[in-house]
């Protein structure tokens, strides 16, 4: 079994549709983009505004399904 990759960067793929994807993955697909987030952070001195807008994709469906 292969690892998961612990970061998700902006050029690599991510789902158009968050409600498609299970609850599992969606925090996999979370724990990698705030690692990303955190590393853009520290080596860049800001996040990359398409890791900021997965982040905040992902808060959203999160709250989605909270509602829900």
């Amino acid at each position: 079994m292969m690892a998961e990759n612990l970061h998700l960067t902006p050029e690599e793929d991510f789902p158009e549709d968050l409600t498609d994807v299970g609850d599992q993955q969606l925090q996999v697909l979370d724990s990698q983009i705030q690692r990303q987030l955190d590393y853009e952070v520290v080596i860049e001195g800001e996040p990359n505004p398409e890791t900021e807008f997965r982040h905040y994709e992902l808060d959203e469906e999160f709250q989605s399904r909270d509602d829900r």
